[in-house]
């Protein structure tokens, strides 16, 4: 056998004798085609290049069959499936072990396919999805959802995905709900048993998947990214090449590496050109390109390497260069407290910076003196706020800018340097409100964290961002039970957030009570309360201590805190300053300061 005539492809010409090969395809009469109704038969061909992906993927132009591999062929045309390449004996196959209920939707599947709407179908055609495609994955209409049909690997369908056009945020699942769950939501899964020993796309969106369909690779789809995360790799496990085509977004291609590490080696991702808008996909690609769609997937094929949970040496080393760049420029040197004494002690508000206090300490006004006086020097800041709420943080900093209490605030009673020193306040708040964001959502999460960052830093078109949670301890979880594993998980996706997108936190802590009763604990990092990730999180933990009587309005002109640095990765632990409350304009001063 010569080194053109591998095994696969002395399996079809074996089979298809009356074939004739062009170039690195063999091009022969479909033998399904006639079984299957269709006369003439139409044109089948195989992909025999041995350097490609898609090495013996079959294909009828008639789409009288689902393509596919050797093994599907054989299992097709009923041959041995001892002579097929790659045929293993002992391979457990996708139907085994799954149990199916035996009334399905099938009917109704048919129904909503059928009534598809001209306008519908023009909307898939302007995608270059034909009629054809739309028949084999009986895509529906409900009236007023796109129907896509989940079918299963025993070829029913038991729960479908309706989906709203051109609103893909707005669906439901309809069917059974049991086959609605996380680990049945695999678009056109039969592909997979299709492909096995051979290439198969994953996608993320149905619609996605449809004009790859129609050029005629083989795939799969779930409905979102988080779905990377949850599936199976054992799903994949029979396949030579698994490409993995996202949604072009910082958090679909996170979750798609998540799945590529791991499945493996096998896989590929498609990167997508840069420039493109974020949110950007296969199916508008489809609809902007047209005829040139074909040419632009195959151009991403081409350039898709094999994935690697490890980055280049060559982008490691760049990537260290660049860090290093920044870290010397004047946006890093900017990333100043506004305090003297702290910005020397911490060298400036760089990563992870966990403040503690006891409470009504005044850790929130420290926080928010700190947050506005960045945003004022254009630095973007996010405020995360779960004590006090917006409009207290801003008339609290519209207090200290102006030098007015609220009380002379509330009366409007002014003299004239008065409504000068108010006026010129408010136009500071207004400069500052382009870089602060002031969030009261109690259902953040690290992946929403990371589109806010997202869109500050594109709002505002710099390099670092600054995020403050009051407080740490305020933070939503899932469940108020596994609040200190919840206080943990959360400190490692702020640690994930700092490595991937160079950005510093100020984070408010709780303290727990010493022996006493009393927050006067000498300084350590066991005063924290309810994580022990603080320790291994924290690049600085520092705590806010009161002075001797810090109750009631009476001490409150002359309540002194002291700030201690217990805990750093690079600077000497011990007393930073003390802090005179500017009472009663809510802010500190700095005592020592410049």
């Amino acid at each position: 056998m010569s080194s053109s005539a591998d095994m696969t492809t002395a399996f079809y010409l074996h089979h298809l004798p009356a074939g004739r090969m062009e170039k690195a395809m063999l091009v022969a009469e479909c033998p399904f085609c006639r079984d299957r109704g269709f006369d003439p038969a139409g044109r089948l061909i195989v992909f025999l290049n041995p350097d490609g992906p898609f090495h013996g993927y079959f294909r009828c132009y008639n789409r009288c069959v689902p393509g596919g591999f050797p093994l599907w062929f054989a299992r097709l045309a009923a041959i041995e499936l001892a002579e097929a390449p790659g045929f293993d004996p002992e391979r457990e196959y996708l139907h085994q072990g799954t149990e199916f209920p035996v009334v399905n939707i099938n009917t109704e599947i048919k129904q909503y396919h059928d009534r598809l709407t001209s306008d519908l179908v023009r909307d898939f055609s302007a995608a270059g999805v034909g009629p054809q495609v739309l028949d084999e994955l009986q895509i529906g209409y409900n009236g007023r959802y796109v129907v896509y049909p989940y079918f299963q690997t025993d070829g029913n369908c038991y729960a479908a995905r309706c989906v709203f056009p051109d609103r893909p945020q707005d669906y439901f699942w309809h069917g059974n709900e049991r086959f609605a769950a996380e680990q049945y939501q695999i678009y056109n899964i039969g592909d997979l048993l299709c492909c096995e020993n051979g290439a198969l796309f994953l996608c993320e969106g149905e619609n996605n998947l449809l004009p790859l369909r129609q050029l005629g690779f083989p795939g799969v789809a779930v409905p979102h990214n988080l779905n990377f995360e949850r599936l199976d790799p054992e799903l994949f496990a029979h396949l030579r090449t698994l490409f993995i085509i996202m949604v072009n977004s910082g958090e679909s291609e996170t979750a798609a590496r998540t799945l590529a590490a791991r499945v493996g080696y096998k896989v590929r991702l498609l990167q997508w050109p840069a420039g493109l808008p974020r949110g950007y996909s296969v199916w508008q690609m489809a609809r902007d390109r047209g005829s040139a769609f074909m040419a632009g997937i195959a151009a991403m094929i081409q350039a898709a390497k094999t994935f690697s949970p490890f980055p280049a040496p060559q982008f490691e080393h760049q990537r260290f260069l660049r860090r290093l760049a920044s870290e010397q420029g004047s946006a890093y040197a900017a990333l100043q407290s506004g305090f003297c004494r702290l910005d020397a002690a911490v060298g400036g508000i760089h990563g992870i910076n966990v403040i503690g206090g006891a409470p009504k300490v005044g850790k929130s006004m420290f926080m928010i003196q700190i947050a506005t006086d960045m945003a004022l020097r254009g630095i973007p800041v996010l405020y995360y706020d779960f004590e006090n709420g917006r409009q207290k943080i801003y008339q609290r900093t519209l207090c200290r800018l102006s030098r007015m209490d609220v009380a002379m605030m509330r009366r409007r009673e002014w003299t004239g340097p008065e409504r000068e020193r108010y006026d010129e306040a408010c136009r500071r708040m207004r400069r500052m409100m382009t870089t602060l964001r002031v969030i009261n959502d109690r259902k953040l999460t690290p992946e929403l964290m990371r589109r806010h960052i997202d869109f500050l830093r594109h709002e505002s078109s710099s390099e670092y961002t600054v995020v403050v949670i009051d407080s740490l301890h305020k933070l939503p979880f899932k469940d108020l039970s596994e609040r200190r594993t919840g206080i943990d998980a959360w400190l490692r996706q702020l640690e994930a957030i700092r490595d991937e997108m160079q950005v510093s936190f100020l984070v408010i802590s709780e303290l727990t009570r010493g022996g006493d009763g009393s927050y006067r604990e000498e300084p350590h990092l066991g005063v924290f309360k309810g994580s022990g990730d603080i320790e291994y999180s924290a690049d600085n933990a520092m705590v806010l201590y009161p002075g001797d009587d810090h109750h009631g309005p009476a001490a409150a002109g002359g309540r002194t805190n002291t700030l201690w640095l217990v805990a750093s990765r690079e600077y000497s632990p011990g007393p930073v300053a003390s802090y005179a409350l500017d009472y009663p304009y809510w802010g500190f001063v700095e005592e020592g300061g410049a």
